[in-house]
């Protein structure tokens, strides 16, 4: 199976986390009804995007609410989720963390945001992950049914290793759920996505808030897919919005024979290996 419909769910979050479930589980249901094989929600799509929220509205994996209506909604529906991220409790730790259910509605990868979102841009935005979150120190690549997919959070594709690492180990999809703001969003969302597939020539997701503006943290929106040539293939605005997009992964090997990036890099002289 080549072609892969996916549904970004680009859903408006709120401050209260059984009304963004509810609203998690009314797109998913749309996304079935058009016969999405792939589901992807937002970063923090359950909890407002600010550190002191993160603290109110984090849970433990193995009692959480958050995940077990994902699961229950993978398994009863034979899809896949990725359930964008939720903030994730252990011991006395929280992370930033993507989880991608199969059709079975099991965990088959878990991703801790590695890269913590601290800037600080003059006269704009000040924003540090860290002072609440923890980071994570694995890759993460899981195998579907499609092949292959990797998974990061928002900042983590501004860093180009952590991709090239991904599609060195084969993922032909990488996903990152993220939430740009509207001084990094305009500037660099689209250009990121674009340089990420191409550089590696591969699929890459990017799922998004929609634009609160009674929010604390404006999200950017603009959910995305860009292709292995580096086109934008789908792309919503800031307002809350399902799309259901058909990508071809045979596509990818078109584009690799006729462009043979990967083939002629030099390793003789460089490369990237995980430790």
């Amino acid at each position: 199976m080549t072609k892969i419909k996916i549904a970004l769910c680009q859903m408006n979050v709120v401050d209260n986390k059984s009304e963004n479930i509810k609203k998690a589980n009314f797109m998913i249901s749309q996304s079935i009804e058009k016969n999405a094989d792939f589901i992807v929600l937002p970063e923090m799509f359950n909890c407002p995007y600010s550190n002191d929220k993160f603290i109110e509205y984090c849970e433990k994996e193995e009692s959480s609410v958050t995940l077990l209506e994902i699961s229950k909604l993978a398994q009863r529906n034979n899809v896949y989720i990725l359930a964008g991220s939720i903030p994730e409790k252990e011991d006395d730790r929280l992370y930033n963390t993507s989880y991608l259910f199969d059709k079975t509605g099991k965990i088959i990868a878990k991703h801790r945001k590695m890269h913590l979102f601290d800037i600080d841009v003059k006269g704009k935005i000040t924003f540090r992950e860290s002072d609440v979150l923890t980071a994570g120190n694995k890759f993460t690549i899981a195998d579907t049914e499609f092949g292959k997919v990797g998974i990061g959070i928002c900042y983590d594709i501004r860093f180009p290793e952590l991709a090239r690492i991904m599609a060195q180990e084969g993922a032909l999809i990488l996903f990152y759920p993220g939430a740009f703001n509207m001084t990094t969003g305009p500037a660099h969302w689209e250009l990121l996505f674009k340089s990420r597939a191409l550089d590696n020539q591969v699929y890459c997701v990017g799922v998004a808030p929609a634009l609160n503006k009674d929010a604390s943290y404006h999200s950017f929106g603009h959910s995305i897919i860009t292709s292995p040539w580096g086109d934008i293939i789908t792309e919503a605005r800031e307002k809350e919005e399902l799309i259901i997009s058909e990508i071809d992964l045979s596509e990818i090997k078109k584009i690799r024979e006729e462009l043979p990036l990967l083939k002629n890099k030099r390793e003789d002289l460089y490369e990237i290996i995980k430790k």
